[in-house]
């Protein structure tokens, strides 16, 4: 009994015979590729002492499709529904990726109301991403209640596309020069009304629970602390570099569409941590909807 149980521990002969201490090692685990909260898209060798994590080996790459090689045989349009699915939690702005390299290659002029369109668009896309990632955070750390109510939202954004698009995830709505068709003026008024009302009680009612909750803050502060050297050395973009205290958008940096005519703030952390990086998503879902706002009065 007593091989077994050194065996679980991984206890190593290595130790003091003096005292009759024994060096025990950590423990290690495999996190994904088959694992619930994985989705199948990398796998973590993760040594631990207890609940901190030691030491991990990443294997990436179990996502990758071929999707260059394909669309290679595909036109312009044909190849707009592969980007739908390189970021399923963020199609459109796959799409808005792909659309703006083509009209540069093209040197193609977008009218002015399908850049708004696409800009309206591109931001409650990053909500619904940012429901998934803010959800799913608040849950894997023990907190149910919050994410019941983000995915609410979520499930709102997702009827928006599909009234847009026809589709609920892989919109393919984007188009080089523009996009497919113009949006119907009630489901601008509609989005309106929820920017003013539905999403910011769901949104701040959900939030409320977790930001100043002292047990959440215990699992998340000073945990993952990445320093601004550090991001920039491993190439962090997006939330992961600005919850490391630096303020890199490409929509203020290099605007494209009419970003440039946006008036938004670029959140940052302080800590470079978990906590810090959950705040920054908070705010750029406010900051999503300031630009909104502001596309719809145009």
């Amino acid at each position: 009994m007593s091989d077994y149980v050194d065996e679980l521990l991984h206890v190593s002969d290595a130790g003091d015979p003096t005292t009759g201490d024994v060096a025990i090692q950590n423990y290690t685990i495999n996190f994904g590729p088959q694992h619930p909260a994985a989705h199948g898209v990398l796998r973590l060798v993760m040594e631990l002492d207890g609940e901190i994590v030691e030491r991990v080996d990443p294997h990436v790459g179990l996502l990758h499709r071929g999707t260059e090689k394909l669309i290679e045989y595909k036109t312009y349009v044909q190849a707009l529904p592969y980007f739908d699915r390189l970021d399923y939690c963020s199609p459109m702005c796959m799409e808005h990726s792909w659309v703006l390299a083509v009209e540069k290659l093209l040197d193609l002029e977008v009218p002015i109301r399908a850049q708004y369109l696409r800009v309206f668009f591109a931001e409650l896309t990053r909500i619904s991403n940012h429901m998934l990632n803010l959800g799913s955070h608040v849950m894997d750390v023990g907190a149910m209640t919050p994410n019941l109510w983000l995915f609410e939202i979520r499930e709102d954004c997702m009827n928006f596309f599909e009234r847009v698009s026809g589709a609920r995830m892989h919109a393919n709505y984007f188009r080089p020069g523009g996009v497919h068709q113009d949006a119907p003026l009630k489901l601008l008024a509609d989005i309106g009304d929820w920017l003013d009302t539905r999403l910011p009680r769901l949104f701040d009612d959900a939030i409320s629970l977790v930001a100043d909750n002292r047990i959440f803050k215990q699992r998340n502060v000073d945990i993952a602390t990445v320093s601004r050297d550090d991001a920039i050395k491993w190439g962090f973009s997006g939330p992961m570099i600005r919850g490391s205290g630096i303020a890199w958008d490409l929509r203020k940096s290099q605007p494209y569409d009419v970003y440039a005519k946006m008036d938004f703030d670029v959140p940052v952390g302080t800590r470079g941590d978990c906590y810090d990086r959950f705040m920054v998503r908070v705010e750029e879902v406010r900051q999503s909807a300031r630009i909104m706002k502001q596309c719809l009065a145009e």
